[in-house]
């Protein structure tokens, strides 16, 4: 009895492990950026080479100011901005007016405005 017990608990951790690494992702094109999310991605967005450069071009033409990195934050795709980060918009000619932008460590980063999460450096 106490080996089937031990199995039953081996085998649910094993299914549970399963599940819990069982991801379903959407992609959705819109305005020149390809959106990948789901519940194992990090929001990542793919933006063409067209739109790319609209958004550097828009974020030298406006010079805003670049913010410091905060201790121990990582400029990185998932990394949440604090609050105290400004936020900027884009224009709708630009392609990628659902995302937000800022300039933190002298990168441009494009943030989604609901969770605050960069979604993409632009190099």
């Amino acid at each position: 009895m106490k080996h089937l017990l031990i199995a039953s608990v081996a085998t649910l951790g094993l299914v549970t492990a399963a599940a819990a690494q069982t991801a379903t992702t959407t992609t959705t094109t819109t305005g020149g950026a390809t959106v990948s999310s789901g519940t194992a991605t990090t929001g990542s967005v793919t933006i063409t080479p067209e739109v790319r450069t609209k958004v550097r071009q828009y974020v030298v033409k406006e010079k805003r100011p670049s913010v410091a990195v905060p201790s121990g934050f990582n400029v990185s795709v998932g990394a949440t901005l604090p609050q105290t980060v400004e936020l900027y918009s884009f224009p709708s000619d630009v392609g990628v007016t659902e995302y937000r932008y800022t300039v933190v460590g002298d990168q441009t980063v494009l943030v989604d405005p609901g969770t605050r999460r960069i979604i993409q450096v632009i190099e």
